[in-house]
Formats: C-alpha cells, sequence, structure tokens
C-alpha cells in the first residue's frame, strides 16, 4: 500500500494513532484476502473515515441514521469487512456499518 503524505499527515496527528495504525494493518490483510486494491486516493479518503470514527467512538457523538435498504447493492465482503472494522473500533452505531461499507464496494469495483 502506498501512502500518499497527506495520509501519513492523517495517521502521525490522530489522537488514536496507535488504534488508527491497527485498523489501517486489519484492513491491509482484510481487502488482501477479498482481492480488494484501493487507490492511493481510496487510502487516504477512507484513513480519514477511520480516523473520525475513532473520534466518535471515544466522544460518544454519532452519524445520522441511515436507512439499511438503501445498501442492498453492496456485496456481502464489503458488509463484512465493515463489520468487522466497526467491532474492533467498539462504541459505534450500526450506521457507521453502512457508511463504511461504500469504501470498501468502490474500491472492489477498480478496474
Amino acid at each position: 500500500m502506498n501512502l500518499s503524505t497527506k495520509t501519513l499527515e492523517i495517521v502521525n496527528e490522530s489522537q488514536s494513532k496507535e488504534k488508527l495504525e491497527a485498523v489501517i494493518t486489519l484492513l491491509e490483510t482484510r481487502l488482501a484476502e477479498h482481492e480488494i486494491v484501493p487507490t492511493e486516493l481510496q487510502w487516504t479518503i477512507l484513513i480519514n473515515h477511520l480516523n473520525e470514527m475513532l473520534k466518535r467512538s471515544t466522544s460518544a457523538e454519532t452519524i445520522p441514521d441511515v436507512d439499511p435498504a438503501m445498501f442492498t447493492e453492496v456485496s456481502k465482503e464489503a458488509l463484512t469487512i465493515a463489520a468487522e472494522v466497526v467491532e474492533t473500533i467498539g462504541n459505534l452505531t450500526e450506521a457507521e456499518l453502512y457508511v463504511l461499507s461504500i469504501h470498501f464496494e468502490a474500491a472492489k469495483n477498480n478496474d
């Protein structure tokens, strides 16, 4: 995985740097298992999202609820990876799982 300077800044400036790095490592493994290869830009956006999720998990802040029916076309792989990340981070709502899954689904569709 190639990380941009901006992405490395997000990681290095994170209030939860160690946890963020652990989640990134987990994702590298899970994405490779499913042959999902995010672009450099997709990694940057994903890591920024993960960092925000970590902030919400400690502040008990939540994102708005989403309708799971809107995510019926998201693959089982993307949802499974997202569920594992949400569980690993902890203290997040179910909506996080669905929103996060879109990152994996988009990367899955890379050519």
